[in-house]
């Protein structure tokens, strides 16, 4: 327990200190991983000892990586990007593959051949994706291409995962798969097996679509948020126990279950919850990763790996600028193209772990192409840095149609809490076709709003891990119609973390009004006020008044109150001056609603408009 404790605490130290030192010199927290399990292992101080007996346990980060994909993959969003993910995607990986495919079989057997192939067709979605978002670049064709191809990455490794198996030799695959199945499937016919292993899909789709909504909206109603975390985890892995007993990738499972549940209301809570753990597993992978990198071999092998490492660069780079011409690219954006992705990704790292313990790749293979594959990564950074100081164009941002816009803001607006108020934004915004992302906290609410046809996600606004999967970074918009205590909360966390975030609140009165007015909110709704001016029209219309006259009083009121509202607010503390003000004010609201109703005032009809009625 003490040596346990000690290699963690280790771990978590190097991580704490060399991913900033990395982010700061902007390697990216990946290089920062790596380069901390360096320091750290053998070829640094030599803290790290039982290197693979670490990494076995910190794979587990990798099928939490893989659920959270699925999460994200919802059938709109996959609909909407087929052609760029499964046409550029899909030839970038093809064509990759068959490139390092042709050269490597002539140096090894066709199996090690396809396997390395595979592995090195992928692309490090971290990095790419963590300096396209620093440099703004996402919003351009280059990136959104990019993006499809990281996409479509992703979705590679479960079918490679699968395929793997069957490249490993008999006799190294059964001894590794004894030592991980908690079942030996291997004694039932071949029959039986199959069946076994369908049964096991069907059930993670069955407890995806069917099981979890009751399941967790029990566990939501509770409002203890540790409960929560609890069966998130527990479903994980479960469904990761599952796989493995009928001999499967527990990513394989964690990724299918993630796609069932990518429609489901508590998306974006399970997102938030598991992404801490998904997030320290997979870090304290890629440290273990670097600390047992072989620096005394990548010494004695340093023209074979240069040689990998260059031929990879080479390889990847062209084919990324033959997919991008075919896709009609820009030139610029080609070349951003190519140079995003001509490096080997993460997901590397995954597949040779599995390649090694289901005797796919011998270790004398692994280990110079995994040494490539780190120093790619390495070398990536200093090409995007390259990249900025040659003055190459940025980019061009997308061209967009007007439906584009409007379906562009699937993403870009937050609507928080969707009771009484924000159920009357909610509708408004979607019939104008504008798709918020709708959190409640109010899980019989989320239930019954779902029945209805509204796309509502269970969750607390408050939490910034919330706000994070919800998309805050990347919205333009956050309406808030939630409770005055967390409000304050919510917009004080929007400041500090999203300060490029525009805010719109809902307020229940004027001394809260006031509150956001401190806070340096400007866009303020009062709840009740809206419904007090419709009610005082009516009343008007029911008196006999003509209702174009009485639009035009509720307006001039309205606006002259929104005028008011800067120097009441200067003033509130000052209690002489707040009522002379606020007297003066309705004076004059009085003489000119006097003089807009008499038939001989001469008053603009401005006031229809609600803007500045006196002149």
């Amino acid at each position: 327990m003490e040596h346990f404790l000690l290699q963690l605490f280790i771990f978590l130290v190097s991580a704490a200190i060399a991913v900033p030192i990395a982010k700061k010199c902007g390697l990216g927290s990946v290089l920062g991983y790596l380069i901390a399990g360096i320091v750290v292992g053998p070829a640094g101080f030599s803290l790290i000892n039982d290197v693979d007996e670490v990494m076995h346990f910190t794979e587990f980060g990798v099928v939490m990586m893989l659920f959270l994909v699925g999460l994200e993959l919802r059938p709109s969003l996959l609909w909407k990007m087929r052609v760029s993910i499964l046409g550029m995607g899909g030839g970038q990986v093809i064509l990759t593959s068959l490139a390092i495919f042709s050269l490597a079989v002539f140096f090894i057997n066709w199996q090690y051949a396809v396997a390395i192939s595979l592995i090195l067709a992928l692309s490090s979605t971290a990095i790419v994706l963590q300096t396209l978002q620093e440099k703004g670049l996402m919003e351009t064709q280059a990136g959104k291409s990019i993006f499809s191809v990281l996409l479509f990455q992703d979705l590679a490794v479960i079918p490679m995962l699968a395929i793997f198996p069957m490249l490993a030799t008999l006799a190294v695959e059964n001894s590794e798969q004894s030592k991980q199945q908690l079942v030996d499937f291997s004694l039932l016919p071949p029959y039986a097996e199959f069946i076994a292993t369908l049964l096991a899909i069907l059930l993670v789709l069955v407890i995806g679509k069917f099981a979890c909504r009751p399941f967790f909206r029990a566990i939501a109603s509770t409002g203890i948020r540790e409960i929560f975390v609890a069966a998130a985890l527990a479903l994980v892995i479960g469904i990761s126990v599952l796989m493995i007993v009928v001999g499967l990738s527990p990513a394989l499972g964690a990724f299918v279950a993630g796609v069932v549940l990518a429609d489901s209301e508590y998306r974006h809570e399970l997102e938030s919850d598991i992404e801490p753990f998904k997030g320290l597993l997979l870090g304290i992978f890629f440290i273990s990763i670097g600390a047992s990198l072989n620096f005394e071999y990548i010494t004695d092998s340093a023209v074979l790996i240069a040689a990998i490492t260059i031929a990879l660069m080479i390889i990847k780079w062209s084919v990324l600028l033959l997919v991008g011409k075919l896709f009609h690219l820009k030139s610029s954006e080609r070349r951003l193209f190519a140079i995003s992705l001509a490096q080997g990704g993460e997901f590397a790292f995954v597949l040779f772990q599995v390649s090694k313990t289901q005797g796919v790749l011998p270790v004398s293979l692994i280990d110079p192409v995994m040494s490539s594959v780190v120093i790619s990564m390495f070398i990536a950074p200093l090409l995007f840095l390259i990249w900025d100081k040659v003055g190459l164009e940025k980019g061009t941002p997308v061209e967009q149609t007007l439906d584009d816009v409007i379906n562009s803001k699937d993403h870009k607006v937050i609507l928080a809490g969707f009771g009484r108020m924000g159920t009357d934004v909610g509708r408004f915004l979607l019939s104008a076709g504008i798709k918020p992302v709708i959190l409640d906290h109010d899980a019989n609410n989320v239930e019954v709003l779902r029945k209805f046809g509204f796309e509502v996600y269970f969750g607390d606004a408050t939490r910034l891990d919330l706000l994070e999967s919800a998309g805050a970074a990347e919205a333009e918009l956050l309406v808030i119609a939630i409770s005055q205590e967390n409000t304050s909360k919510l917009v004080d966390l929007c400041h500090k973390h999203y300060p490029k975030l525009k805010v719109v609140v809902a307020v229940r009165d004027r001394e809260a009004a006031f509150e956001m007015m401190d806070k340096g909110v400007k866009n303020i709704h009062r709840e009740t006020f809206g419904s007090a001016l419709q009610i005082g029209q009516d009343v008007l219309n029911q008196l006999g008044c003509d209702p174009h006259s009485t639009y035009r009083l509720m307006k001039i009121f309205q606006q002259k109150d929104k005028d008011m509202m800067p120097e009441l607010h200067l003033n509130r503390n000052e209690e002489k001056n707040y009522l002379a003000l606020y007297q003066q004010h309705h004076f004059d609201l009085e003489d000119l609603i006097k003089r807009t109703v008499d038939p001989n005032a001469q008053v603009s009809d401005q006031a229809w408009t609600a803007k500045n009625p006196e002149h």
